[in-house]
């Protein structure tokens, strides 16, 4: 099995809802992405896929969707005051833990047909997430 992996960094900013420590207020972090695809065979290049193909389809959607914008949940009070103020947002069903974002970047490279291994959300220099199937 061959493997591929992009790194893709980006800014945003969050709270977390139903949390006692820090992160209950909004907050942001400097993030990275880090995506795996797999294949079995390599094309005719030599590759499992372009690391410019990636940068195009999930660096792009990341740039366009969550680079530097608010990521919260839907219930969150701040939400309607956030709107009302024009600030960009990006919103999910569930918390924007680093744990679902990660889910979220899988499913938008799994939905782009790459073989996506698994993605992994850095929050921190020493904090990430990994999401796989």
């Amino acid at each position: 099995m061959h493997y591929v992996t992009r790194e893709i960094e980006f800014c945003y900013g969050h709270r977390l809802l139903k949390y006692a420590g820090k992160c209950r207020h909004l907050h942001g972090h400097n993030g990275k992405a880090v995506i795996t695809i797999a294949g079995e065979k390599l094309d005719e290049r030599g590759m499992v896929l372009d690391f410019s193909d990636i940068k195009e389809v999930v660096a792009t959607w990341i740039d366009e969707n969550l680079d530097h914008r608010m990521i919260l949940c839907r219930e969150d009070p701040a939400v309607k005051v956030l709107q009302e103020m024009g600030e960009p947002l990006y919103l999910l069903d569930e918390n924007p833990t680093a744990e679902n974002i990660a889910k979220v970047i899988y499913e938008v490279t799994e939905r782009a047909g790459f073989p996506i291994v698994e993605a992994r959300l850095w929050e921190t220099p020493k904090c990430f997430a990994t999401f796989r199937r």
